[in-house]
């Protein structure tokens, strides 16, 4: 069975302990990084798939792959290089306004350029690629990188899809998104973020006044035009979603998304919670949602009513990567 092929930076994430247990251990360990996420998941999901990054030849590397093959994840395309892995520091991972601060700097995956990974090899049993635009917003040499990547699974007609993750403390080595992200995209047949994502690194349009409109109808019409402007301007693109996440002063969160495919919108229903115990990782396992759905040839609605029960779950779950298995997730969804 073919895999689907998860590429991107392995990073570690330090965050203060829970309050039961700070006394003794002020700081809790987790792995971390958008695609690693993404691929923990599905392989929780029985979809086989594999992960690419690149490590330092020492022992938490080792460890960090023992956890991944742990987790049922083929690790054979991971590369040896460099001097460190990549951490990352949030303070509060349930609150979304939270302190993050980003150590990964000269890491492993930032020191990659063109031709250090056997692309032939990697993608030989591989239908589904996916990857973050975290990647290309490292450097220039990690950013060709992605279009290398990009350029050998669309020779092999394997399906691609990516995450417009966009942040803003990165992006700092002299290139503009929008000067970068499009090129990416063109090789794209599903995409995934949301509106003011997509208005960041692809330059589509955005409704200033949006928010002040504020309905659920308006979001959700908004995030068609976005779709049909995504899929007007790269032509290989067949699917988009959107997600939206609101949240209030009282603490209480409401998420819904929407997906854009074969000329139709499709709609989740609205999730809403008080309080959510850690908001890292829940987009990362939405794109996991989809790539499961498209994957096993579900129909559209069945494909986002699946990941957004996903998504929602993550959000009261600590660390950054989902545990939910299938049966959960649909009866979550039946719920629903």
């Amino acid at each position: 069975m073919k895999k689907v092929l998860c590429f991107g930076e392995l990073l570690l994430r330090i965050s203060p302990s829970p309050v039961n247990d700070a006394e003794k251990n002020p700081f809790t360990l987790y792995m971390g990084g958008a695609e690693a996420n993404a691929a923990t998941a599905l392989a929780g999901w029985n979809v086989p798939v594999k992960y690419c990054t690149v490590l330092p030849d020492n022992f938490m590397a080792r460890h960090v792959i023992d956890y991944l093959d742990f987790h049922g994840i083929f690790t054979s395309s991971i590369l040896f290089g460099g001097d460190r892995i990549g951490v990352y520091y949030l303070e509060r991972g349930a609150d979304l306004k939270g302190s993050m601060v980003y150590d990964r700097a000269h890491s492993s995956f930032a020191e990659l350029r063109r031709g250090m990974i056997d692309w032939d090899k990697v993608l030989r049993d591989v239908s589904w690629f996916n990857f973050t635009a975290i990647s290309p917003a490292l450097n220039e040499r990690v950013a060709d990188v992605c279009l290398e990547a990009l350029e050998a699974a669309s020779k092999k007609g394997i399906v691609i899809s990516c995450d417009l993750n966009y942040r803003s403390r990165l992006w700092k080595y002299g290139k503009e998104p929008i000067e970068v992200m499009p090129k990416l995209i063109e090789y794209c047949d599903v995409v995934m973020g949301n509106i003011w994502s997509a208005n960041s690194l692809l330059g589509t349009s955005i409704d200033e006044k949006i928010h002040q409109k504020g309905k659920r109808s308006d979001y959700l019409a908004h995030a068609e035009r976005t779709a049909k402007e995504i899929i007007d301007k790269f032509v290989k693109v067949k699917s988009v979603a959107n997600t939206f996440r609101f949240d209030s002063d009282a603490n209480e969160l409401k998420y819904y998304t929407s997906l854009f495919t074969d000329g139709k919108s499709f709609h989740s229903t609205e999730h809403n919670c008080e309080g959510v115990v850690d908001r890292s990782g829940s987009g990362d396992c939405f794109m996991a949602g989809l790539i499961y759905g498209f994957y096993n040839h579900h129909q559209p609605q069945e494909i986002i009513d699946y990941a957004t029960t996903a998504a929602f779950g993550k959000l009261q779950e600590h660390g950054d990567a989902t545990g939910q298995d299938i049966l959960t997730v649909k009866k979550k969804t039946l719920e629903n």
